[in-house]
């Protein structure tokens, strides 16, 4: 798990020792704040659709109530994202990232003004229209595929910047549950519960989202007028054409094996996220929304548990800029070590009466968001550093392949076996 390349400084950019540094070896600094922001907004913005269609599954249940819906939306939107991600590492050094990233966000664009436009002139609220499923399952298919072309591409860049910057894409992305739990919350409490509040609530999911989204498309192509960003794109420049001065044009076969040697470098880090997903998405949200009840809390409960999980993977995800645990094999060994969470949670729903009451469930489920949160983003952070910085790019998109495969298997699980 050694590090390749030139040398790091202590945020995770490269030091005055790197033979491929530009003429300033000191990066101008990020002024207030402004990239940081961007890469935490576009983090949310490519979660923030997955989030709508899943936190909208009241709707899509009270409109399609014999399908399994919450589990067809995330099979097929993790299998596309999968399919599509193993197709962008494999071509990776043949493909621009500025362009995979905007065709990516007019994609989630188009998937999520599917539900509002077929509403208003197809679904208006009645229940049974099973060609509106099929469209939606498409819809969210799409937005799978637009999650590989945005996800890829964005962890993909911050990998190739200092350290921070991934923490603020891994943070921004438990910001985008913990801000469709709010919403949940909101709607809950001011909608009513019937078919014309679960329509108006759903409609505002989509909506939030689609202006979202329009935001990610401008930060995103303002972030390269940043000098702090324009800095690392011209390192890697750098470093590319010295390489190439080297070793001439990346053939098939050369790009071939060196794939290969940037997967032996991260696939420990990406076996570790794999195991995080897996273990996460056997119990969350599956479990969380249909086995565990309160007679006190009722319909409430599950809707508060699933804001704890967020909330407390935000936390997660956040601790690592105040405390990075640069310990590869701990952190991996800890990743695995969350598997106790099936006993602890079957205990939950089997044990002892006091083990079903609210209390236990709600700190278990509390702890399994934040060491989801936590060691995802120490594992997506280290990951990207183990290789030269011209592959870091690369070695972000494996990582993005292990945790999107941790997603679909994870996903397919808990369709066949529920704790």
């Amino acid at each position: 798990m050694g590090f390749a390349g030139g040398a790091t400084t202590a945020d995770g950019g490269y030091s005055e020792s790197s033979p491929l540094l530009p003429t300033n070896p000191n990066p101008p600094k990020d002024s207030f704040h402004l990239a940081y922001t961007i890469y935490f907004t576009l983090g949310a913005g490519f979660l923030l659709p997955w989030n709508a269609f899943i936190t909208a599954v009241d709707y899509f249940s009270y409109l399609y109530p014999d399908a399994a819906v919450d589990r067809v939306f995330a099979v097929a939107y993790n299998l596309v994202a999968v399919v599509c991600v193993l197709f962008t590492v494999v071509y990776a050094h043949k493909s621009n990232s500025v362009l995979r990233i905007n065709v990516g966000l007019g994609l989630f664009l188009v998937a999520l003004l599917v539900v509002p436009i077929m509403d208003v002139f197809y679904i208006k609220g009645h229940a049974g229209l099973y060609d509106g499923f099929y469209v939606t399952v498409a819809a969210v298919g799409l937005s799978g595929f637009a999650d590989a072309l945005v996800q890829g591409g964005i962890i993909g860049s911050a990998g190739e910047l200092p350290k921070r910057y991934m923490q603020a894409v891994i943070a921004g992305t438990a910001a985008s549950g913990v801000l469709a739990s709010f919403l949940r919350i909101l709607t809950k409490a001011v909608y009513s519960q019937d078919s014309h509040g679960l329509r108006q609530s759903a409609n505002l999911y989509f909506v939030v989202s689609i202006v979202m989204m329009f935001i990610c498309i401008a930060f995103y192509n303002a972030s390269h007028k940043l000098p702090v960003i324009k800095y690392y794109k011209d390192l890697k420049r750098q470093t590319v054409s010295e390489e190439t001065k080297e070793k001439g044009v990346l053939t098939g076969a050369l790009w071939r094996w060196t794939l290969w040697e940037i997967v032996m470098r991260v696939k420990w880090y990406g076996f570790g996220i794999f195991i995080i997903y897996v273990v996460t998405l056997c119990i969350f949200p599956g479990y969380i929304t249909e086995d565990v009840h309160s007679q006190i809390l009722k319909d409430w409960y599950p809707i508060l548990l699933i804001t704890g999980y967020n909330v407390f993977d935000l936390v997660g995800k956040s601790l690592t800029a105040l405390y990075l645990h640069e310990n590869a094999k701990v952190a991996i060994g800890a990743s695995f070590a969350r598997l106790l969470f099936l006993p602890l949670f079957f205990g939950c729903l089997h044990g002892r009466e006091f083990f079903r009451t609210e209390i236990p469930v709600t700190v278990l489920t509390c702890l399994l968001g934040l060491t989801n949160g936590y060691f995802t983003s120490v594992l997506m952070i280290l990951a990207p550093k183990t290789v030269q910085m011209q592959r870091s790019e690369t070695a972000g998109i494996v990582i993005v392949l292990f945790l999107l495969v941790g997603l679909a298997v994870g996903s397919v699980v808990s369709w066949f076996w529920v704790i």
